[in-house]
């Protein structure tokens, strides 16, 4: 059972600002409902600005998380874009490798490329919620497919399965402090959509947010970090793939039909689509694009016998599950459920 949680700004500091202060408390005082011990590290509270320029105490703070023995679980603040400029400060002379113990480690978004560094230092992570987004909801309550999910995980240390939402919900349109207690706007959800190929499937799960994936690859957001990813050898290679189910989420960017194509054909570059045993694709925030992004899946990947599932409620659209990264996984869309084996 999970006591004590340290919380970190891996990639933006909008946690440590002003405006959202009311949402912190929020999400503060149902971690302590929760019966859990929080601890901020030393800088996940200095702001967007003192975060942004100073990615060497970002990594300070994963560190030191990592090396207190009293803390069970490293949950995320929330995400971002720029936590690649972590990687010399945690790579360059073996600093993750020496201080990673087995402990939880929860986040999203930008926070794909954290649960990639620590997939190269061995530890199988949790991926799919962070403070800001879900502890801090500003409705009535948590959401519940998002507090089913996150306190099977803070009173057992994993997740046995993954069944669909029964709703989703729109992003709201305002985060202001008169907006606490209004509920989001619901509506019902089809469960999971097989696109293609066997509807039982197996593999280990690994992957996260297309956006950030792309960003591996492509120059427009950084100049420096497809050659960062490089130089740290990031993204696993093709060997590493072999028999994993590729997890992809879009952004609340929502990006065009255009650009997830472009995602879709660098990472069918990598060798990763001749590698996995399955893809599985999360609901879009809103329902964005979901027609074009399901045929674009099935025609860039271009192997019919692959299986797709689309409509995973993880990542960025709400409400999230919770899915365990480097575990041993069955995906049985006829049953409408993923199992993980953490004996296998």
């Amino acid at each position: 059972m999970i006591r004590n949680v340290a919380i970190v700004s891996l990639s933006s500091g909008i946690m440590g600002e002003e405006s959202v202060r009311f949402e912190v408390e929020i999400g503060l005082e149902r971690l302590k409902e929760f019966g859990l011990n929080v601890k901020f590290m030393p800088h996940a509270l200095r702001g967007i600005d003192y975060v942004r320029d100073h990615p060497e105490k970002r990594a300070e703070d994963l560190l030191e998380a990592f090396r207190d023995p009293e803390i069970d679980m490293i949950f995320c603040s929330i995400g971002g874009d720029d936590t690649y400029r972590l990687l010399p400060y945690l790579f360059d002379h073996g600093e993750l490798a020496g201080a990673v113990k087995d402990k939880v480690f929860l986040g999203f978004s930008d926070t794909t490329l954290n649960h990639l560094m620590l997939h190269r230092v061995g530890l199988r992570t949790f991926y799919g919620q962070a403070f800001l987004p879900d502890l801090c909801e500003i409705g009535p309550q948590m959401l519940p497919y998002t507090r089913k999910y996150f306190e099977e995980l803070i009173t057992t240390g994993r997740i046995a399965e993954i069944r669909p939402s029964d709703v989703w919900y729109e992003e709201r349109r305002s985060f202001s402090p008169d907006q606490v207690g209004t509920p989001a706007v619901s509506h019902v959800n089809r469960g999971f959509e097989l696109l293609q190929g066997s509807p039982v499937f197996r593999g280990k799960i690994l992957g996260g947010c297309i956006d950030s994936l792309y960003d591996f690859f492509n120059e427009d957001r950084y100049a420096d970090m497809p050659a960062l990813c490089r130089k740290y050898q990031l993204f696993p290679d093709a060997r590493d793939w072999k028999g994993r189910i590729l997890l992809l989420e879009s952004s609340e960017e929502k990006p065009s039909p255009t650009k997830y194509r472009k995602a879709l054909e660098c990472l069918k570059q990598t060798g990763v689509f001749d590698s996995v045993s399955g893809v599985l694709a999360g609901k879009p925030m809103d329902g964005a694009y979901e027609d074009e992004y399901k045929q674009l899946l099935v025609e860039v990947i271009g192997r019919p016998e692959l299986p797709i599932v689309f409509n995973i409620s993880i990542g960025h659209a709400m409400p999230r599950c919770i899915m365990p990264f480097g575990v041993s996984a069955v995906v049985d869309t006829e049953k409408q459920v993923i199992r993980f084996d953490y004996d296998d």
